[in-house]
C-alpha cells in the first residue's frame, strides 16, 4: 500500500481518486505518520464478504464443543 502525504493528496486528489477507483488503496500520511486510508468503496463490502464466508468455512472444520464442556475448563486448576 502506497504512501501519500497529506499536502501531496490535497494538491493531487483528482488523480489520486482515479487510482483508487481502479482498485488501489492508498495511505495518507501527515509527518510521516498513518492518518487515514482512501480505499475503493466496493472493495471494503467485497472484502468484508470474503472475510466472512473464510469464517464460515473454517468453523465448518471446528469441532463443536458442548456448552458445559466449554464452562468446566474455564475453571480448571482454580482453587475455591
Amino acid at each position: 500500500m502506497e504512501k501519500i502525504g497529506a499536502f501531496e493528496a490535497k494538491t493531487h486528489l483528482p488523480r489520486l481518486l482515479d487510482r483508487v477507483a481502479h482498485g488501489e488503496t492508498l495511505t495518507i500520511t501527515r509527518h510521516g505518520k498513518p492518518v487515514a486510508y482512501l480505499v475503493p468503496v466496493n472493495t471494503d463490502r467485497k472484502q468484508a464478504k470474503e472475510a466472512a464466508a473464510r469464517i464460515v468455512e473454517r468453523r465448518r472444520h471446528v469441532k463443536q464443543t458442548p456448552l458445559a464442556e466449554l464452562m468446566a475448563t474455564t475453571h480448571e486448576g482454580h482453587r475455591y
